[in-house]
């Protein structure tokens, strides 16, 4: 029997339509990574959405949503590498709305709606009240089909809103206003957002890197051990099987949507009675100092102030005990081994794609960072990751990112070689990271 992750997703999304009795509804969803949930389902059976409001759209391949232009709303602030995916999709597709958040810049992890929420809420009402459609009132307030759990609140004509990638908040500061018009069926679980891709990270060379860490702290029995913005639970749970009920683990994450998928995934695995799952922000850890013996923060530097964060690190972990940190690497090129001429590997394989917060460390300063914060018995190496074409939620991005600086030329000869590739089954791209393994002073 197929399970519901080897279905596609827009079949997933059109039995759990079919379960709560609606023909056409209004979509909202987040943008990258990934995209797939709500793209899927617009330009696969568009005939199911009434319309559809994406925030921060990626750059993205136009063609298949010239049908829903009219009855698209786009949503992006007007600054950073974001705001060019708001900006294509508008000039190419003029019949598309589009709100545009002044002086704001969209990352990942960005909170727009508790940012924004006022202003993206009136926008919102406006549009879809251009698109009626037939109450509804629905008497289950929660569950789960097809892998998608969702959550109902208020009645009128259906929205569903799908997850806002890294957002901190999703769209619970909207969920009032909303509700008091629409009935609003908040979706999650693991085949959607950026859930789905955190978890095709399980299967990848992403978990053998942190794997080489869990090594390297040496985990030893009794000691408490803690992760900071553990995002859906892969590698929490890696510990946890690695230490069989022996210790205290602690997954302390901004997210309480992470952290409710995270419980829910440890669940599934038959774990959670391992893991403690508390809400708080990695700049400031809500642990006593010396708390925890070994402390863990992977690929989350990136998204603050890591020299506070590196600080609260340090400060819960006991004289004596191990920290440990992974960052992705801005300042080291990209690779992928499409069979490129030497002018396109030019362009292709290059650093600095991707974001980092004012402040964020995803480059080689994190060992002299790791040095100044007085930690001593340091280990510090890069690894690159993997990830290949079966990993369509990780490398869909990936691929919109070099495909973003190209020509038209330079994109056609990129394809070619990565169909080539494809077809003979070696196609990847790795993308680097900076490790560093150091341990508190006595």
């Amino acid at each position: 029997m197929r399970t519901e992750a080897a279905r596609p997703i827009e079949d997933c999304l059109l039995d759990l339509f079919r379960h709560l009795g609606i023909e056409r509804a209004h979509i909202a969803a987040g943008g990258p990574p990934p995209i797939k949930d709500w793209h899927n389902l617009a330009t696969l059976r568009p005939d199911r959405v009434a319309s559809l409001t994406v925030i921060s759209p990626p750059v993205l391949d136009l063609a298949p949503l010239a049908g829903l232009a009219s009855r698209m709303l786009v949503v992006a602030g007007d600054q950073g590498q974001a705001a060019r995916g708001a900006a294509e999709l508008t000039a190419k597709l003029p019949s598309v709305s589009a709100h545009i958040l002044r002086g704001y810049e969209w990352l990942p992890w960005s909170d727009v709606i508790a940012d924004r929420g006022v202003e993206i809420g009136a926008a919102m009402l406006d549009f879809l009240d251009r698109h009626p459609l037939p109450a509804i009132g629905l008497s289950e307030p929660e569950s789960e089909v097809a892998g998608i759990t969702y959550r109902i609140r208020g009645a009128g004509p259906p929205l569903f809103l799908m997850p806002l990638s890294l957002a901190p908040s999703q769209w619970e500061p909207l969920i009032t206003t909303l509700s008091a018009r629409y009935c609003t069926i908040s979706l999650g679980g693991p085949l959607l957002g950026v859930v789905a891709m955190l978890e095709e990270r399980s299967p990848s060379n992403y978990l053998t890197m942190a794997k080489s860490l869990l090594d390297l702290m040496d985990i030893r029995p009794n000691e408490v051990v803690l992760e900071v913005g553990g995002g859906s639970g892969v590698i929490i749970r890696e510990i946890a099987r690695r230490t069989a009920g022996a210790n205290q683990i602690i997954d302390v994450d901004i997210s309480p949507y992470l952290l409710r998928e995270a419980e829910a995934l440890a669940k599934r695995a038959g774990l959670a009675d391992r893991i403690s799952f508390r809400e708080g922000n990695a700049e400031s850890i809500p642990l006593a100092d010396d708390s925890v013996d070994v402390a863990l923060s992977f690929t989350v530097m990136e998204e603050g102030d890591a020299d506070r964060m590196l600080s609260e690190l340090v400060r819960v972990t006991r004289p004596g005990g191990r920290i440990a940190a992974i960052v992705r690497s801005l300042d080291v090129p990209w690779w992928t081994n499409a069979a490129l001429s030497p002018g396109l590997r030019a362009k292709v394989d290059i650093a600095g794609r991707g974001p980092a917060a004012p402040g964020g460390c995803a480059d080689a300063s994190l060992y002299q960072r790791f040095r100044r914060a007085g930690l001593v018995g340091l280990t510090c190496f890069s690894q690159m990751t993997t990830v290949h074409a079966s990993h369509v939620s990780r490398i869909a991005p990936l691929k919109r990112m070099i495909l973003s600086g190209l020509t038209a030329e330079e994109s056609a000869e990129w394809e070619s070689a990565v169909a080539e590739a494809e077809a003979d089954g070696t196609f990847f791209i790795a993308t680097p990271h900076h490790c560093a393994v150091g341990i508190k002073p006595p």
